[in-house]
């Protein structure tokens, strides 16, 4: 199974509007590689929500409710389904991230621009571990 982080300004849509909603289109995504990770995305992966702006922290989890598929907006783009799960219990702040070894090679701090980003199996666990 793979475990993945999805960016997303909370201006434009929160982690708190997932968990109103329940579940969520996501699309918007135009990066090549950001696309690629979509596409690798199988149903029942385990999401966390990174919030970029001025928060820059991790908050709360999600996963994947379908599998891939054309963005009716635009067949050049990938979109799927996800399903909110909880809030961390505190959120992690990118600060905190940066200063931890085992994420020197994240796509999270190495490609801060990237919006679908994996993380392996330990680094998902100490984030967890991090949030409490």
């Amino acid at each position: 199974m793979a475990y993945w982080i999805l960016k997303t300004e909370p201006t434009t849509y929160s982690f708190d509007r997932l968990v109103e909603e329940k579940t969520a289109v996501w699309d918007g995504v135009t990066n090549p590689v950001a696309l690629k990770n979509i596409r690798a995305m199988q149903r029942g992966a385990d999401l966390l929500i990174y919030h970029t702006g001025d928060e820059k922290a991790v908050v709360g989890h999600a996963s994947v409710a379908s599998a891939p598929y054309v963005d009716p907006k635009n067949a050049k783009l990938a979109v799927f389904d996800i399903r909110a799960g909880e809030a961390l219990a505190r959120p992690v702040t990118l600060a905190e991230i940066r200063a931890e070894p085992a994420f020197k090679d994240m796509a999270l701090v190495r490609m801060p621009r990237l919006s679908v980003v994996p993380a392996s199996e330990a680094q998902w666990k100490k984030l967890l571990e991090m949030a409490g």
